[in-house]
């Protein structure tokens, strides 16, 4: 049988993108090199933005797996024609770019990755807004020196990203993965980042198809106290019940628990609201002015549910991204699973 190539190999374990969306990485690279056949050059987009709170399985790869992550960039250098990749940006959250930025370019110094070592580019992503400047469209127009707020789609960043050329943008640890694909040694397991109340914190890596309760008992944190969880993100997650846990883990990989006799529920609505309020970069009248207008709602002492409601909707509809879109899952899974109104 003839050797099987990257693409073939990632197509056939089903990769997801590890990002928070979960597109099929194989997509992505084929519309990537289908749109470079009629472009002359092409960019790839390292995401290691990482702006969703406690998430921190992005810094434990550049930290601890560092040349298995610059591999998955170079496979894909090659796999899309590294005679068109005009550039590769490693676009970095502050904290990762201070501590691990050195450590990725003595990785490009081995031998191997001289060739494509001349194109890579380093760019600190903004303080603020954090979370939004992870969005794929984001990145590009960060990079390319406009504003930090996303873009319309379609076209997607495949088709027309970086200065308006196919462009690959893939997270940290999709490209971690197709490094382990590729040697053989891809388990299809994922990393998640175990927060709150538990006693064993940390980034663990488990099956990417088992279940919140799984996790939670693999890692020997199942609570002896009555709990729930958020999983997916610590802002933008979706809030479950301990009787809910079969549901897999999705979204950034996070698991929080939270002991339910110890937890100030007011000031934890507050603590979302406030984030989704700050983080807004203003591009959309839904998320600008809803953000705003449900965290001053809940903030009083007598308000109305129907508006609060109307706006949650609006959100849900209407978000130019996936900040303002996140907002309604928290929000409403919180008031059906956890806290009735």
């Amino acid at each position: 049988m003839a050797k099987k190539n990257i693409i073939q190999k990632i197509d056939e374990v089903g990769l997801v993108g590890r990002g928070g969306a979960g597109y099929p990485t194989a997509l992505k690279w084929m519309a990537v090199k289908n749109a470079l056949k009629k472009k002359k050059v092409g960019f790839i987009v390292v995401n290691g933005a990482e702006g969703e709170p406690g998430v921190k399985k992005d810094g434990y790869l550049l930290a601890n797996k560092t040349e298995e992550v610059v591999n998955g960039v170079y496979l894909a250098y090659q796999f899309l024609d590294s005679t068109k990749i005009k550039k590769i940006h490693f676009f970095l959250k502050a904290e990762y770019y201070k501590a691990y930025s050195k450590k990725i370019k003595e990785v490009l110094k081995n031998k191997k990755y001289r060739l494509f070592y001349d194109k890579v580019e380093f760019f600190c992503k903004p303080e603020t807004p954090s979370y939004i400047c992870g969005e794929e469209t984001a990145i590009v127009n960060i990079i390319e020196g406009h504003r930090p707020e996303p873009r319309l789609k379609p076209p997607f960043p495949a088709d027309s990203g970086m200065n308006y050329h196919p462009t690959l943008i893939n997270n940290v640890e999709t490209f971690y993965n197709v490094s382990l694909i590729d040697k053989g040694d891809y388990e299809g397991k994922r990393l998640y980042t175990l927060t709150g109340a538990v006693k064993h914190k940390g980034v663990f890596s488990l099956s990417a198809s088992i279940s919140a309760e799984e996790i939670l008992r693999d890692t020997r944190n199942y609570p002896d106290f009555d709990f729930f969880v958020m999983t997916g993100g610590e802002v933008c997650g979706e809030l479950l019940r301990s009787d809910q846990l079969q549901a897999p883990v999705e979204g950034s990989g996070l698991l929080m628990v939270f002991d339910k006799k110890k937890t100030d529920y007011k000031k934890l609505l507050n603590y979302w609201l406030k984030f989704y309020e700050t983080e807004s970069c203003g591009a959309c009248t839904a998320c600008r002015e809803g953000t705003y207008r449900l965290h001053e709602l809940a903030n009083k002492p007598e308000y109305d549910k129907q508006m609060f409601d109307d706006l949650i909707h609006n959100l849900e509809e209407s978000s130019l991204c996936s900040l303002g879109s996140s907002l309604p899952v928290t929000v409403k899974s919180y008031f059906e699973n956890i806290q009735i109104k």
